[in-house]
């Protein structure tokens, strides 16, 4: 079930963000508290259920970030370099976009100036990060099968003739 839960999480997660990369209209500080929200709602859940164990709240942490982002103040250097402190796990080209796609809603807002992105890449530029901009939607985690080991030795194992298994011999 944990597992179940983490690809499940996983998934919304990759949505979630790869629609945020790939759409002006949602990028907006306002889409960012209701991001928050729902997260917060999505965590709650997984509390409730006992499942907080799974790791499906991790695999939440680039959506946060991002939602973190588009909430932040973005003028000044040190706005920057809380930004690029904050948001360890979106790549660079991640940040750069949404700060590009980043659309004010109301006029108490200003749009990212050219100079803040450039100084975001500057402090980013000695990451090692992956070149992809969109995550992997299809990415499937590895199912693990846990070994409980069975307190009936192989001694006792009787096979039945009707099962036509003949060719098992016991040593």
């Amino acid at each position: 079930v944990q597992q179940v839960f983490k690809q499940l999480f996983y998934v919304i997660n990759a949505v979630a963000l790869n629609n945020l990369l790939l759409r002006k209209d949602v990028c907006s500080w306002s889409t960012g508290m209701q991001l928050r929200f729902n997260i917060s709602q999505l965590e709650e859940w997984l509390r409730g259920k006992n499942l907080q164990q799974s790791g499906a709240a991790q695999t939440l942490e680039p959506l946060i970030q991002a939602a973190q982002l588009l909430q932040l103040k973005k003028k000044t250097s040190e706005d920057a370099e809380a930004i690029c402190s904050l948001c360890t796990s979106l790549t660079t080209q991640q940040i750069v976009k949404i700060l590009n796609l980043y659309t004010p809603v109301n006029e108490f807002e200003e749009r990212v100036t050219v100079a803040f992105i450039r100084d975001i890449q500057m402090h980013l530029q000695e990451r090692n990060d992956p070149p992809q901009l969109l995550l992997d939607f299809k990415h499937m985690f590895p199912v693990l099968f846990p070994f409980n080991p069975s307190s009936i030795t192989m001694d006792s194992i009787h096979i039945p003739a009707s099962l036509n298994l003949e060719f098992l011999k016991k040593v």
